[in-house]
């Protein structure tokens, strides 16, 4: 299985930038049996039926971009350097592993201001990262981030544009509620609180579950034998409330359907025995063509990069020619791609 089989040509244009407005009015392509259905995400009532759940990745993206200087004192007097840090996750003891650039400009010991409130001591470099000791913790820390932090975007919008106040609401779920995510649960950004009401009237059920997505969902497979990548490790929970839920739907008969590759790849780490069991820790699971589907019934999602693990995901729920054949159609119709484009939703043969 070649890196390869997952590569598609897809136009410059097509990669959006900023969210529909308002969330729920973006396009949604339905994938089901050999039909393929345009549509849009407030229509995604009409393939919805009582007694299916969704299942809603509920983790807060932070805040986690950071620019800040570096003072030091030399031969030539006292000097600055800019320097600019994207958390990437917490630490045992309130630290925090970052990406500094350029991380040569600092030493350890040595101190990132970012805002009167905020600043940083850098503790150690590991493996071209830093570990961070900041000033403050808990809520005062969380205030602090809030006020001079930017809102993580992914590097192909990023490159585009900087982050804005505006993204500090675009790039967050509705429901968004444990903080430590660096980059969102994109497919759930499509939802808005008249269209959970909808869905709630429609006799779905939701079960909410956690998972932390890191910076690492944005790395490139670098090997051409797929089968040999390594997934990073992200954090998440699966509540036994929720787990519960999951398989009282699945024993009556309904369908469960995350929102989300991150809802999916949680769900699915969890019931590795077969059946889904509660669970809490770190998953690096790695899913792809072959891969046996334990929960997911149909998946919500938005449209991912080419040679992505994300495509890898789909390809193995759809099958790659189906995949094949749904992203070619989404290209010919102009589909808005990536994080804060459309959506699909894609139900398998059963």
């Amino acid at each position: 299985m070649k890196l390869s089989d997952f590569d598609f040509d897809l136009p410059e244009e097509l990669i959006a930038t900023r969210p529909a407005k308002p969330r729920s009015s973006a396009r949604l392509l339905v994938a089901e049996e050999d039909q393929i259905t345009d549509a849009r995400v407030t229509d995604i009532l009409h393939w919805l039926r009582p007694g299916d759940r969704l299942v809603l990745n509920d983790t807060k993206v932070i805040p986690a971009r950071l620019s800040g200087t570096r003072e030091r004192d030399g031969a030539e007097g006292r000097t600055k350097a800019r320097i600019e840090a994207t958390l990437l996750e917490p630490r045992a003891g309130g630290h925090w592993a970052a990406l500094v650039k350029p991380l040569k400009k600092i030493r350890e010991g040595e101190e990132i201001v970012f805002s009167d409130a905020l600043s940083a001591t850098l503790i150690a470099k590991e493996d071209g990262q830093a570990v961070l000791a900041f000033n403050l913790t808990g809520d005062d820390f969380d205030v602090a981030l809030a006020q001079a932090g930017a809102m993580p975007l992914p590097p192909y919008i990023a490159a585009k544009r900087a982050a804005d106040e505006q993204d500090k609401q675009d790039y967050q779920t509705v429901w968004a509620r444990a903080a430590g995510a660096v980059a969102a649960p994109t497919a759930s950004l499509h939802f808005d609180e008249p269209l959970l009401a909808q869905i709630r009237d429609l006799e779905v059920q939701i079960s909410f579950v956690t998972l932390h997505v890191g910076a690492g969902t944005f790395l490139p497979v670098k090997v051409d034998d797929v089968t040999s990548h390594k997934m990073h490790a992200e954090w998440g929970e699966v509540s036994e409330a929720a787990a519960a839920q999951i398989a009282a739907t699945k024993a009556a008969g309904g369908r469960v359907i995350p929102v989300g590759t991150t809802a999916l790849r949680l769900i699915e780490s969890a019931a590795r025995s077969g059946d889904i069991q509660p669970w809490r820790g770190e998953t690096d699971i790695f899913i792809y063509p072959g891969f046996s589907f334990h929960v997911a019934d149909a998946l919500m999602t938005n449209f991912h990069l080419p040679k992505s693990t994300l495509m890898m995901l789909v390809s193995a729920l759809m099958g790659q020619d189906r995949i094949r054949a749904i992203y070619d159609h989404a290209v010919a119709q102009g589909y808005r791609f990536f994080s804060y484009g459309d959506a699909s939703l894609l139900i398998p043969k059963g």
